[in-house]
């Protein structure tokens, strides 16, 4: 498994590059129908949401972490 500050900045990469090409997505989608242009938008809003929600995770993983090893258990 990956370091979990490398999985933290790969899913950060991952949002900004879709946020990034938000304005070139809306023209590569110009020349489908309304339809097709609503679905692709949603995909995209849906993995932006999910990233968020992975990268919310990984740094409250990371958190507990931290304070797990700044605060040994009694059994250590």
């Amino acid at each position: 498994m990956l370091p979990i500050e490398l999985r933290i900045d790969r899913a950060e990469r991952l949002l900004r590059l879709i946020e990034e090409d938000a304005p070139l997505l809306a023209v590569r989608v110009a020349p489908l129908s309304a339809e097709r242009q609503k679905s692709a938008k949603s995909y995209v809003q849906r993995i932006v949401e999910r990233t968020r929600a992975e990268i919310k995770e990984l740094l409250e993983e990371k958190d507990l972490r931290v304070s797990a090893e700044q605060n040994p258990s009694a059994a250590d």
